[in-house]
């Protein structure tokens, strides 16, 4: 079995949350209760959701991502003169695939007024130090990746006079990164997670369209943010593994973006110097596995996400197993590992899918896992 993440079954991080956790949010939000009483609550609810990975058979415990509204927002407001926008006329204009039919919607804009910076404290510390006093399993912090506070906005969303020229800014994001990271380790984190839907979104034409209008080159930015995640990530100590999770929307059973890996692969994976890729592939929005190809040859994991969150439907373990096969035919099965193709809970609301659902379906990871790997 292997020891160092990521594991062969593994998962994204993000769970479904409880009501009665969203309706304690509710009541902070309007005074009914203080942030430390939510607190409170969130603590009890953490301690539910680490049993409930345990008796799943999971070997990376998160905390659900029970502290936060959404994988990306809460993590990146946290950040100091970074401020969020819904003026989306500056800003990608993101159409959602919505399959309830409703009216499409646009994401939250990260804006950056002045120089950025950590607060004191820094960010995930305290919750790792809470996670793990629950656990002896290895504990994943998730974060999204540094990449979230640029693509979305582009130049005209950062500060020119913090940042009149552009290396200054990624320079001091991937900093902030790297202290973040240094802190983790020296509290016992030995595994992160960056959640990266931008990568991902350069797959699809009509993002990288998108791009080119706020004045990018999507044939470069595979290339900018692999210097940016490098340098966010080149001195975590040396048993930190540090993965990448790319994802086109995860939204109430919802999507923003289709298409395969090809215009990427190739820079992302033999640039880009992380230990593993969770890749969706759980529909044909995700494209054949032909880009796979690229992966260089060595201890790079390619995290296939085969098992769907979006929707109930239960995959068997015969198709999983072939589509695994079908991978291996251009990465080696040793570089391969599963999970599902995204989390079940990416903002608060989650997915249309039940808890029983979601238990049923990471347990199908972990017996497949162990039936092909071990």
């Amino acid at each position: 079995m292997r020891t160092r993440p990521p594991f062969r079954g593994d998962h994204v991080g993000s769970l479904l949350r409880p009501e009665t956790l969203l309706l304690s949010r509710e009541k902070m939000k309007r005074g009914d209760i203080t942030p430390k009483e939510l607190k409170m609550h969130e603590d009890r609810c953490i301690e539910e959701v680490v049993k409930f990975q345990e008796k799943a058979g999971l070997l990376s415990i998160t905390d659900g991502e029970y502290r936060r509204e959404s994988f990306h927002v809460d993590f990146i407001s946290k950040l100091r003169n970074v401020t969020s926008s819904w003026d989306f006329d500056k800003a990608v204009k993101l159409g959602k695939e919505n399959i309830a039919g409703k009216d499409k919607q646009m994401p939250y804009i990260p804006y950056i007024d002045g120089k950025i910076d950590r607060p004191e404290g820094g960010i995930e510390i305290e919750n790792f130090k809470f996670i793990k006093s629950l656990t002896d399993r290895t504990v994943k912090i998730t974060v999204p990746s540094p990449t979230m506070t640029h693509f979305r906005g582009g130049r005209e969303a950062i500060d020119k006079i913090a940042y009149p020229e552009m290396g200054d800014f990624f320079t001091d994001l991937a900093r902030v990164y790297r202290e973040e990271l240094s802190d983790l380790g020296d509290a016992g984190c030995k595994y992160v997670q960056f959640d990266d839907t931008n990568l991902a979104y350069l797959c699809d034409e009509r993002m990288r369209e998108n791009a080119r209008q706020l004045g990018e080159d999507p044939d470069e930015l595979p290339e900018t943010y692999a210097a940016l995640i490098n340098d966010s990530i080149r001195h975590r100590p040396s048993d930190m593994s540090v993965c990448i999770h790319l994802c086109r929307g995860n939204a109430i059973s919802q999507w923003f973006a289709s298409g395969g890996y090809e215009p990427i692969a190739d820079k992302m994976f033999n640039l880009t110097k992380v230990d593993g890729f969770f890749l969706e592939y759980d529909d044909e929005r995700s494209g054949g596995f032909e880009p796979l190809r690229f992966v260089p040859k060595g201890d790079v994991t390619i995290v296939l996400g085969l098992v769907t969150t979006k929707f109930d439907t239960l995959e068997t373990k015969d198709e999983i197993k072939r589509r695994i096969d079908e991978a291996s035919k251009f990465v080696d099965i040793e570089q391969l590992a599963l999970s599902p193709q995204c989390g079940f809970s990416s903002n608060a609301v989650g997915n249309l899918i039940s808890v029983e659902d979601q238990l049923a379906k990471l347990r199908l990871v972990m017996e497949i896992s162990q039936e092909i790997w071990g």
